[in-house]
């Protein structure tokens, strides 16, 4: 059973089965962004389907389960594991009476939450009026629906037209600024490649543990916490190997399984570092059960934003929680492709480091690539 939280929203969660075959890691995952975004779960409604209904995403009789639940466990919100549609959230929240967010606004939600910089507080504001601007399209309809009358002959359209060029402005400003700071950016990058400096970046599935490694490589103290999406803005330090001299190691926001186009998109300028890096540090939660699924989950987003043919390196973390011991794995061509580490204990960091300085010292010979590392 679950306890009833003594503050902050109470959330049933909704999550149904249509054959995809990770059902139970996906619940799992749902659990830590509710918690992550500041909810309690009070329940949890599961069914199966062939597919999704066009009314409610749910059947009827799933969706009368979901507002009993609601109802006995006196929930602010309802949490669906899937995307829905515009009128698909408005009929549930009318049939349920309470908020219902899909998973693409809880993560948006998490996001904002989490963004420190302006950087970040812009790209997160730009994701979520181009999410918003799918929804805009029937906003209105409550007026819509008047025939007319004293104060009701045409707002409806007008509130919508109006809603629609002020969102559209503000897009634009937004963009404008976010391509001003990724030309600077790029002029950041240009002046390290002049300097010959190798890019590393670190990538993976949120809470995989890169921005402890970061911390453990570089002692540059950034924000590391057990909760998804700890890290948001990118964060980059110069890192001094010996035999090898200095790289630029940079921290970037992790990737999520379904993560919303809307945040791909406007998180492109910080994520062109990841693409732009010479080599990928994989960083893989080791311990997972759903990890082959979280590795593809990260390829699927690295080529998406044009990363999929950067040289990895897998990095194998928490190895403290799996009692595998520290090592190195190579392929046949002698290519290190996989390195067994713990950044939390520092076990196998030495590794890490080694590898990176061979990397660096013979840049010219290119590392395995990301199908033949997983």
């Amino acid at each position: 059973m679950f306890e009833r939280p003594a503050q902050g929203e109470r959330a049933v969660l909704v999550q149904l089965d249509f054959g995809q075959g990770d059902f139970a890691e996906r619940l799992e995952e749902l659990k830590l962004l509710v918690a992550s975004a500041g909810a309690a779960t009070v329940a949890i409604v599961q069914g199966r389907r062939d597919r999704p209904d066009s009314a409610f995403y749910a059947g009827k009789g799933k969706v009368a389960e979901v507002a009993e639940a609601i109802r006995g466990a006196g929930a602010d919100i309802a949490v669906f594991n899937h995307e829905l549609s515009a009128a698909q959230q408005r009929n549930l929240e009318k049939e349920l009476d309470c908020r219902v967010i899909d998973r693409s606004s809880l993560i948006l939600d998490i996001f904002a939450q989490r963004a420190k910089s302006h950087e970040g507080k812009l790209q997160v504001e730009l994701a979520q009026l181009q999410h918003l601007a799918t929804r805009l399209v029937r906003g209105w309809t409550h007026l819509e629906r008047q025939k007319g009358g004293i104060g009701l002959r045409g707002p409806g359209e007008t509130q919508l037209e109006t809603d629609r060029r002020l969102l559209g402005k503000r897009v634009k400003v937004l963009k404008d600024r976010l391509e001003q700071i990724g030309r600077q950016r790029a002029v950041r990058r240009r002046a390290r490649t002049r300097r010959e400096m190798l890019a590393v970046s670190l990538a993976g599935y949120t809470n995989a543990g890169k921005s402890t490694l970061f911390n453990a490589l570089t002692k540059a103290g950034a924000y590391a916490a057990d909760q998804l999406f700890a890290t948001l803005d990118t964060t980059s330090r110069r890192l001094y190997l010996e035999d090898a001299g200095q790289i630029i190691l940079s921290d970037t926001v992790g990737f999520i399984r379904d993560l919303p186009h809307s945040l791909v998109a406007a998180f492109h300028a910080t994520l062109e570092e990841t693409a732009a890096a010479d080599i990928l540090l994989h960083v893989v939660d080791s311990a997972s059960p759903d990890r082959d699924a979280q590795i593809e989950a990260v390829n699927g987003v690295l080529e998406e934003i044009g990363a999929g043919a950067v040289p990895q390196i897998l990095v194998w973390n928490k190895i403290d929680a799996t009692g595998a011991a520290p090592g190195v794995e190579r392929d046949a061509y002698g290519r290190i492709i996989r390195v067994r580490l713990s950044a939390r204990t520092g076990a196998g960091i030495d590794l890490l480091r080694q590898a990176l300085a061979e990397a660096a010292r013979d840049r010219a010979r290119p590392l395995a690539p990301a199908a033949d590392a997983a």
